[in-house]
């Protein structure tokens, strides 16, 4: 029982709290560094600072003076030693000579690298026993037109220590850290990373019960099970692999946004999660269809293994959905024509997304590690037939939000929820049976934890029936505009009857294209059309604040619940800025005067979600939302474009440092 507790836990967290989808912009490495150290006499010891510099890009030197007072001035070059009485720094650390020319990104003179450089540290050691020398590096870097936020490159290295590696200049460094990180190599580690965290989201662990007792079935052959298991892996890394990668460069990276955001497969993935419910709660059992059977038992002597490559393709088909956003930037990088290392991502990925299902399929003997007695079994299974059951609702909801079909606002959706864990709660008591539970004698402690979670949740969502926030589920419930009633709309819209606005400046220049069917959250006035936010903006003089948003964006509603709705950010929005929201997965068709045709694939776009997704990844190489940026009334971007980031003190500083820039006349990208 314990386990099952963990295991439920485990999940139950994975849901409401671990579900932070991965910012899947461009990945950018201009700078690859290679440190290396060479103890010159018994006390003297040189580090050189090796810098790889990618072209078109150029990293900044130790000497920047704005002797203007410019305070858009880049950071130095910077290196940071951990303090020691064991060494000390000898002079000033050297550098190759750098190139001085005018920076456009800062509007200054500057002095910085390009293709390479080397700098150049003495210490002197001051004692015999065993010296660390340990530090890092801070460094920023640019090329024409943006630059990245500053890193650190972090280093160690270890002298007069019989068991640490000999340091001389003819060997290898002691310590790399960032060759790796920037190479292929570092790009799987990553995607390795994604993969596992991909597991840990809504649509795909309910998937492993499934797959546990799928291979369960094999069990009087060992042999045989394992072997369908190794299949099941290498399928679900193959399909991601290969047809991945294919789709990508066929269809673009729109493909993502379909299979997130299109009626067809949401109501699919819908009606899978309902047929998954009805058969944990022993309504039937899932089986293979017969031809898919008879096609497996005709190929034994083959192997079989028809049935494990339709289970993993459907796992894949079916977590897309969640996993999408986290492959985003191999989509859009393979599309591009980049083939080598989306290839290596999508490895990387699918095989850590492959991991755990292979296990729990390859060892299914694990479940009977579970207690026989009382049924625990089958409880795990009611239970998660319960979560596949309010889960499915995400994927319903997302097809009536993108396509307007009104008919899962957001207290319904929440009204199915309450009655949906009232149930899981009473069945946790004890109070309700399905067929195949097995009596319960008495209420063991873990089971009552359980249950009082789940009515605690219940309480907590009654009030999103009036209107309340409910911020620790704004990622998954429909946004508040789709609510009916809400008591603190009520409050708003009369402070507004008062006089009471919040502003004595005029919000928006004409009606906003789209209004019908897309909204703003927290009563902010704005626009949905990229050119009719540039039009106000040149009328009112003021910057514009750019969300490339989506329906289906789990963490752009968690952003606007927990970050917009503080009163310094919604202060700042309401009066400083023309706000524009630009829906990337909606399916409303434009009249032909608004298509555009995409620099990007040479394809028009008909729909707002694809002229504006398609405006994402033309100007800014990124398909992933949450996007905030900030521009001018020219359409030129005023400081370092912003992602998902859930402080709030960051979000205002982005701001404000946006609104500074504008009133100086500055901008990153003229």
């Amino acid at each position: 029982m314990k386990k099952i507790f963990i295991l439920f836990a485990v999940f139950v967290l994975s849901i409401f709290g671990l579900n932070q989808q991965l910012s899947a912009q461009e990945l950018l490495f201009p700078v690859k560094w290679k440190v290396t150290a060479e103890k010159v006499t018994d006390d003297e010891v040189v580090i050189k600072y090796k810098a790889t510099i990618d072209k078109h890009w150029h990293l900044y030197s130790q000497d920047i003076k704005d002797s203007d007072g410019n305070l858009m001035a880049p950071p130095a070059t910077t290196f940071v030693f951990e303090e020691s009485a064991a060494y000390e720094l000898v002079g000033e650390i050297e550098e190759s000579k750098p190139i001085e020319e005018f920076d456009k990104n800062f509007n200054m003179t500057l002095k910085f690298f390009a293709d390479k450089t080397t700098f150049t540290a003495h210490f002197k050691l001051l004692t015999e026993e065993k010296v660390v020398i340990k530090g890092y590096v801070n460094y920023m870097s640019c090329d024409d037109t943006r630059c990245l936020p500053p890193a650190d490159e972090e280093f160690e290295f270890v002298f007069n220590d019989e068991n640490a590696a000999v340091i001389t200049a003819d060997e290898s460094t002691n310590s790399l850290t960032g060759e790796g990180e920037n190479s292929l190599w570092g790009f799987f580690l990553v995607s390795f990373l994604f993969g596992l965290a991909g597991i840990l989201t809504p649509c795909v662990f309910p998937m492993i019960p499934m797959t546990v007792s799928f291979f369960m079935k094999g069990g009087e052959n060992k042999a045989k099970g394992r072997m369908e298991a190794t299949v099941y892996g290498i399928a679900i890394v193959a399909i991601y692999v290969f047809i991945g990668s294919v789709l990508a460069v066929v269809a673009g990276p729109g493909i993502a946004n379909f299979l997130s955001t299109h009626w067809l497969p949401n109501i699919l993935f819908f009606v899978i999660f309902v047929i998954f419910a009805a058969s944990f709660f022993g309504m039937f059992e899932i089986v293979m269809p017969h031809w898919i059977v008879d096609k497996s038992t005709a190929n034994e002597d083959k192997g079989g293994f028809v049935g494990p490559i339709f289970m993993a393709l459907t796992l894949v088909l079916v977590s897309f959905s969640c996993t999408g956003p986290i492959v985003g930037t191999i989509l859009v990088e393979a599309a591009g024509g980049a083939f080598l290392k989306p290839i290596i991502g999508m490895l990387g990925f699918s095989l850590a997304f492959a991991l755990p299902f292979t296990l729990f399929a390859y060892f299914p003997q694990w479940l009977n590690k579970l207690p026989k007695s009382g049924g625990w079994l089958n409880s795990v299974k009611v239970v998660l037939g319960f979560l596949e059951l309010a889960l499915g609702l995400k994927f319903l909801s997302m097809a009536d939000q993108t396509y307007h079909w009104g008919l899962l606002d957001r207290e319904v959706y929440l009204a199915l929820w309450i009655v949906i864990f009232t149930l899981m709660g009473i069945y946790l008591l004890g109070k309700l049976k399905f067929s195949h539970d097995s009596d319960l004698p008495f209420l063991s402690v873990p089971r009552l934890f359980l249950a009082i979670g789940t009515f605690a949740f219940v309480v907590y969502m009654i009030p999103g029936m009036w209107g309340a926030p409910l911020k620790a589920l704004s990622g998954y419930i429909p946004p508040m505009h789709t609510q009916d009633f809400s008591v603190t709309k009520i409050i708003r819209e009369n402070a507004k009857g008062g006089g009471s606005v919040g502003s004595d400046t005029k919000s928006i220049c004409e009606v906003p294209k789209y209004k019908e069917f897309l909204h703003l959250p927290h009563g902010l006035e704005g626009y949905f059309d990229y050119d009719q936010a540039l039009a106000c903006a040149k009328e009112q003089n003021k910057p514009i604040f750019v969300d490339f948003t989506g329906h289906a964006c789990v963490n752009c509603r968690e952003m606007e619940a927990n970050v917009w709705a503080d009163p310094a950010v919604l202060k700042l929005l309401r009066n400083e800025y023309i706000v524009v929201a630009l829906y990337v997965d909606d399916k409303a068709k434009m009249p032909e005067s608004d298509w555009v045709t995409s620099t990007y694939d040479g394809k028009v776009k008909k729909t707002v979600g694809r002229k504006f997704a398609d405006l994402q990844i033309a100007k800014y190489n990124v398909n992933a939302q949450p996007y905030y940026v900030l521009l001018n009334s020219d359409g030129e971007t005023l400081v370092q474009p912003k992602a998902y980031d859930l402080n709030v003190d960051h979000f205002v500083d982005f701001l404000q440092m946006g609104l500074k820039n504008f009133k100086a006349g500055k901008s990153i990208k003229k």
